[in-house]
């Protein structure tokens, strides 16, 4: 009996992204209709590209393929970008090269290192508060926490402010009326002009004094420059990890034979941290603005066209991976595309690695068990994928 799989007009509704249907969409796309056109409607028109091979080559590609318009879908009511050609994540080299070199140092093998013990006593903080409740939520309660703890310390966030943006962020990145989120994520920016403003005048050894001091070509940052780094820095920073870690909780709730195994195998961490990256795809796209014709799979793409960049499908490609739909924490080799490519390779990649290492770690050292006690909530968005409430009660050992 053939099974109706969705059109790929679904792949901008977000309602879709929480039954599970999208891969099913990429799958067929890949085998008959790997560089698709989307019409305009909502968002502007643009090619989808779901193949790994068409999608690494995209990314490492940053001349033909430009992320200075924007990198992710807009609705056309929205207008431009304001972060265009202006951020880390909106801008070609050299000037992100530049903006990259201005913030690196805190993201180096070195640093994440001295991170990692603070890390862990974040974790057993969390961790100890969950168990002592009657259920928790993974997503907001335990996988949310370590990445803002993460990022504050980094960004110079005092510790007795930390859990002021913990509460801002949380309504912010939540699902609800949008009104709450705008305000919360207003208060965010208000925050990091205060913070810039203090800087400004004491400068320290954080992210947010190198962007008040840091120069490109000579000339300073502007305020709004500024602020819509530190907003990129502290989305990039935390959504990300808290998206994987509870994805990943998930997956492992799911299959918990794979649970058992990590627990009798701690040798499979690395591999196991990159299966749930790969598993998990929290970033479902990524866009780029073509700059020059180029021609893919006989497909004529102009100057000034939109390219969606669908990472999950890159993920899951039956051309680059055995198995794709089987979720194997020993997976060798794993050359996912969740954390990117080329020159926008994610540059909190080892931290994030960390990070998910430091708190599966944890969580099998200090649980005995941890049980889902009602149904996972997905995130409905075509920006990121992963559960938004998941659940749970954590058992002591």
């Amino acid at each position: 009996m053939n099974v109706l799989v969705p059109e790929p007009t679904s792949l901008v509704n977000p309602g879709f992204y929480g039954t599970g249907g999208p891969h099913s969409v990429w799958r067929r796309m890949r085998e008959h209709d790997p560089v698709h056109w989307h019409e305009p409607a909502q968002y502007p028109g643009f090619w989808s590209l779901t193949r790994y091979d068409d999608i690494r080559a995209a990314s490492c590609d940053a001349r033909v393929f430009s992320s200075a318009q924007g990198i992710l879908l807009r609705p056309v009511a929205l207008g431009v970008d304001p972060g265009g050609g202006r951020t880390l994540a909106l801008t070609d080299p050299p000037r992100h090269r530049a903006l990259r070199s201005l913030v690196a140092d805190w993201f180096t093998t070195r640093s994440v290192r001295d991170l990692e013990d603070g890390m862990r006593g974040a974790v057993r903080d969390v961790v100890a508060h969950a168990m002592e409740l009657e259920e928790c939520d993974f997503v907001t309660d335990i996988a949310a926490r370590l990445p803002l703890y993460v990022i504050c310390r980094l960004m110079g966030v005092p510790a007795t402010e930390q859990e002021l943006l913990f509460s801002l962020t949380s309504k912010a990145f939540a699902a609800g009326a949008p009104e709450v989120r705008s305000a919360a994520h207003q208060q965010i920016m208000q925050y990091f002009a205060d913070l810039m403003y203090r800087r400004m005048n004491e400068p320290a050894d954080d992210l947010v004094s190198a962007l008040v001091m840091g120069e490109i070509d000579g000339e300073l940052f502007s305020e709004e420059e500024i602020l819509l780094n530190c907003d990129n820095l502290l989305v990039g920073g935390t959504e990300n990890v808290r998206l994987a870690v509870s994805g990943g909780m998930r997956t492992f709730l799911d299959h918990p034979d794979d649970w058992k195994r990590l627990r009798e195998d701690r040798g499979l961490l690395p591999t196991a941290v990159e299966e749930v990256l790969r598993w998990t795809s929290s970033a479902t796209h990524v866009m780029r603005t073509v700059t020059e014709p180029v021609v893919l799979h006989g497909r004529e793409i102009h100057a000034g066209d939109r390219v969606v960049l669908w990472i999950p499908s890159a993920n899951r490609d039956e051309l680059r991976f055995e198995d794709p739909d089987r979720f194997d924490i020993g997976r060798r080799p794993n050359r996912h595309l969740a954390l990117g490519a080329g020159e926008h390779f994610c540059l909190g990649g080892m931290l994030a690695r960390a990070e998910m290492r430091i708190f599966f770690t944890e969580l099998l050292d200090s649980v005995k068990g941890i049980e889902q006690t009602g149904p996972a909530v997905p995130v409905e968005s075509i920006v990121v994928s992963g559960v938004e409430h998941l659940p749970v009660r954590l058992k002591a050992k």
